[in-house]
């Protein structure tokens, strides 16, 4: 008998928590209904520990209903690419649960919300870099790339974003995860002009852009094919590490883009510039040092080591010269480092050639 009550408790407890969770989603619901975003996530947030023996349907319905407020902050600018994911997350719970109860209600506007949710984060992404938020275009970028990993240009806008941000810590995560999946970016561009706006417009396919122009909206489709972008994303990833002072790394991946294209100028100059960080480095470290005689010693070791790092510099920049002559980066660097290490002859000669 006392089991019995046990389980008739049980029982009514559960159910006067799934009355409660039903009555807070209505509540939720009605305040976003009403716009108030904030105050229904903050309801629903409270009560989540009661979806736990909810009814499947019944966690759709608010994991729905939590998208749905999260994906409305989101494109409030609300703390935005954090909420885009944790809606994504609910939209995502969504499919689970209905899947598992068989009963789809809400699986097709979810699946619509996120791609509206993944549109709208690509145009925060490009507004922000417009405005030069180059940050938070790059956290939008890879919150993009995470909803959808196959397209992955959103990853190669993150780690441009982030470069431009000087973020390099960010930057060298996503070039990194670039190398991995071996992205060269390589494809084909569709465009044509919108008929209203004057405006040239990207489209996701040939067929997209050809109901568009049928429809009377755009005309003059152009097509543009876009080359590789190995050797940028190599050449920035090398630049993200030596701007973070990892020198080793940096100069295996410069001498891996010229593997990819001996004649590539920007990774000659940049190894050159490579080499007179160290430099200056050492230089700094050299002024720190006292006059004791350990540290006399230390002076002269590395001093000798200081000219040594200048003279690695100068096939770099011989080599910039020979594919453009009249570089004035090179001719100018070049000029510095002869007269650093009194090579007048050969300062004299350059000079001469100018």
């Amino acid at each position: 008998m006392k089991e019995n009550i046990k389980v008739l408790s049980c029982l009514l407890l559960m159910s006067i928590g799934a009355f409660a969770q039903k009555d807070k989603i209505k509540e939720a619901q009605s305040l976003f209904d009403k716009g108030n975003s904030q105050d229904a996530l903050a309801i629903l947030t409270k009560t989540e520990y009661l979806i736990l023996n909810a009814s499947d349907e019944d966690k759709s319905d608010y994991y729905f209903l939590k998208g749905n407020v999260l994906k409305d902050l989101a494109v409030k600018n609300i703390d935005a690419a954090n909420n885009f994911t944790l809606a994504s997350q609910s939209y995502q719970d969504v499919f689970l649960y209905e899947n598992e109860s068989g009963k789809f209600k809400w699986t097709i506007k979810a699946n619509m919300a996120l791609k509206d949710m993944k549109a709208s984060l690509v145009n925060g992404a490009m507004a922000d870099f417009k405005a030069e938020k180059y940050k938070e275009s790059a956290e939008k970028s890879y919150k993009v790339y995470l909803f959808d990993k196959k397209d992955t240009i959103n990853l190669y806008n993150a780690a441009s974003s982030s470069l431009n941000a000087k973020d390099f810590n960010a930057a060298v995560t996503y070039y990194e995860l670039l190398k991995k999946i071996n992205y060269s970016g390589k494809g084909v561009l569709y465009f044509a002009t919108n008929k209203k706006t004057k405006e040239e417009d990207l489209f996701i396919s040939p067929k997209a852009r050809e109901s568009a122009i049928q429809q009377g909206l755009y005309e003059k489709p152009r097509t543009e094919s876009v080359p590789s972008k190995r050797i940028e994303v190599n050449n920035n990833l090398a630049y993200a590490y030596l701007e973070k002072k990892d020198y080793p790394r940096a100069e295996s991946i410069y001498n891996y883009v010229l593997e990819l294209d001996p004649n590539y100028v920007d990774a000659y100059i940049n190894l050159a510039y490579l080499k007179l960080q160290m430099k200056k480095d050492l230089a700094d470290e050299i002024a720190s040092l006292g006059t004791t005689p350990a540290e006399m010693k230390k002076y002269d070791k590395l001093n000798a080591q200081k000219d040594d790092i200048i003279r690695s510099a100068i096939p770099y920049l011989k080599k910039v010269l020979v594919l453009e002559p009249k570089n004035p980066d090179a001719t100018k660097t070049l000029l510095g480092v002869y007269r650093s290490l009194d090579m007048n002859a050969e300062y004299n000669a350059l000079k001469a050639g100018m």
